[in-house]
């Protein structure tokens, strides 16, 4: 009798096993090529087992998941996760996919294969878009351009605020933006809309611009990352980034999404005083290697800053 459930047991194990493997392959994947941006909701990325994120994704079925998780997207997502999702067959990807809808599908009450535009199950209509609270002009349309004693931003109890002019009115004549806080500043610059004072005491102070492209190769499968100093010096002195915010040595500096989204490197302006870093193509807007070939040599800066 022992050996008989001894038997048992053995089968029983032996045929758990592939399910158990294809469980933890999954995993393993998804934290190789997804979890950088899966596990924090990056760039928008719906994150790993939040029912609200996956709503509409699920909702629109699995054959265009697939696509996505495959050739990438317009938002900014790279065909298979990048570079750490290259030596992954399609079919391992789409088993991914499965994998992370797995983690939201009793929560929706949805079953994969969805129609496209089909509504899950308890869920009437999706919800709007999570605000980052860590990134302030990723906050919906409705909360952008709040005057100053309510923008979470400035003291509201400090008298100073209430003398502040309403963004909504200060910025009224200035070109308009779809972008962060609706106002397109580099274009309002050129236009003459608006003339930054160089000096407080000399009006008549002019700029040092620096008309100099850095160019940033990031290793993931996205286009490249070009800074232009022109279109910051216009604005800045070159002493409001560096050295405290950038060393200006080649290698010196660690600039990721992470750090930035957390208000470093680039997210000390970008999320709070510039346009958001959710326009991730206002970045990266270079096909890999199209800029140093392009680019003439005096305006080539390969490596990093």
């Amino acid at each position: 009798m022992k050996k008989h459930k001894l038997i048992a047991a053995i089968l029983l194990g032996l045929s758990l096993a592939p399910a158990a493997s294809a469980q933890q392959f999954e995993k393993q994947a998804y934290d190789k090529a997804c979890a950088s941006c899966h596990n924090t909701g990056i760039g928008g990325a719906p994150k790993l087992g939040d029912p609200n994120d996956w709503r509409v994704p699920v909702a629109a079925g699995m054959a265009r998941l697939y696509k996505s998780a495959l050739e990438g997207t317009p938002k900014g997502m790279p065909a298979k996760g990048g570079l750490e999702g290259r030596n992954f067959t399609n079919s391992e990807i789409q088993a991914v996919v499965d994998f992370m809808v797995d983690k939201v599908k009793v929560a929706l009450g949805a079953t994969a294969g969805a129609a496209p535009g089909a509504a899950p199950a308890g869920a009437a209509q999706p919800l709007p878009p999570v605000a980052f609270n860590f990134n302030r002009l990723l906050k919906p349309m409705d909360k952008r351009n709040l005057p100053p004693s309510q923008d979470g931003i400035h003291d509201p109890a400090n008298d100073g605020t209430l003398m502040l002019q309403p963004p909504m009115e200060g910025m009224a004549d200035l070109t308009r933006s779809r972008f962060g806080n609706n106002t397109d500043w580099v274009a309002s610059l050129q236009g003459k809309k608006v003339t930054p004072r160089w000096e407080r005491d000399n009006p008549f102070a002019e700029a040092m611009v620096m008309d100099l492209d850095i160019l940033r190769a990031p290793k993931a499968a996205v286009q490249d990352v070009v800074f232009p100093h022109k279109q910051h010096t216009e604005w800045l002195d070159c002493s409001n980034c560096h050295p405290a915010i950038f060393v200006p040595q080649k290698g010196a500096n660690i600039i990721s999404m992470p750090l930035i989204l957390l208000g470093q490197k680039c997210g000390v302006c970008h999320g709070t005083v510039a346009f958001p870093v959710s326009e991730c193509a206002k970045c990266h807007s270079q096909k890999k290697g199209a800029s140093q070939a392009a680019a003439p040599p005096a305006q080539k800066a390969t490596g990093k800053p």
